[in-house]
């Protein structure tokens, strides 16, 4: 089967260009430095051509509302033209948990992606995704001030990018939801309690506050605003093992 992966280079993109390919998959892992832009649109239309499945994994290079917005519309557009075109069987995207629930800027411009989607008549499956344990050093940036981490005390549940990657893959090679799929990690805590922990294991001497009112960029965060809300595909790997792989692999 050929697979053409939308930012086939990026963290999560590697991953699953790696397993598929293993799956003895034909995968072409695309991305600008690969000569396929799904932005300005070069090279896209050749990329489709006999491909059964495309796995768009393209994130924006600014979180700015503006450009983020436009990032994914004309993304989505350019990606879902050359698709119908080339009469792709499943298109599989890589979402947010809880996009709908949140006046984050970055979260508005995914549900504008999945709303695209879904209206392309191409058979699809948007997989909604907690964030990622790779993330909790940005995270922990985000709200420093000084040497106080001020964290949002709303439920968390983040999720190793190994098992997103793994699951991206599986879906991708299954029939079209024509739906939305959620994943998350296999536990679930106060974000402040996660961060906490997250900078005890790296010997990160901040205080982490926990503080009702602190934005999760820009976004402010209700109890379950970033968890799901119904059934979900939780990963395998806690936050334990996902820290002594990452210790190892530095």
């Amino acid at each position: 089967m050929k697979i053409v992966v939308i930012g086939g280079t990026g963290l999560i993109g590697s991953k699953t260009v790696a397993i598929l390919r293993q799956g003895g998959h034909e995968v072409v892992a695309a991305s600008p430095k690969s000569g396929i832009n799904s932005i300005t649109g070069k090279g896209v239309k050749e990329a489709m051509a006999g491909t059964q499945v495309v796995i768009d994994l393209a994130n924006s290079p600014s979180f700015e509302d503006k450009a983020v917005l436009e990032f994914f519309e004309t993304s989505g557009r350019n990606l879902l033209a050359a698709e119908a075109e080339a009469g792709v069987r499943h298109h599989v995207a890589l979402s947010i948990v809880g996009t709908d629930r949140s006046d984050n800027g970055y979260f508005r411009a995914k549900v504008a992606q999945e709303k695209l989607i879904k209206a392309s008549g191409i058979p699809y499956t948007i997989i909604r995704s907690t964030q990622f344990l790779e993330f909790l050093g940005a995270i922990a940036a985000s709200g420093a001030v000084g040497n106080v981490v001020k964290i949002s005390p709303g439920l968390f549940q983040p999720i190793a990018s190994d098992d997103v990657a793994a699951i991206v893959a599986d879906v991708a090679l299954g029939a079209p939801r024509n739906g939305i799929v959620e994943i998350a990690g296999p536990e679930r805590a106060p974000f402040n309690e996660i961060v906490a922990r997250y900078l005890k294991a790296v010997g990160d001497q901040r205080v982490v506050m926990s503080d009702p009112e602190a934005r999760y960029f820009g976004g402010r965060v209700e109890t379950h605003s970033l968890v799901p809300l119904g059934e979900a595909r939780l990963g395998r790997i806690g936050f334990e093992e996902w820290f002594r792989r990452s210790r190892t692999a530095a």
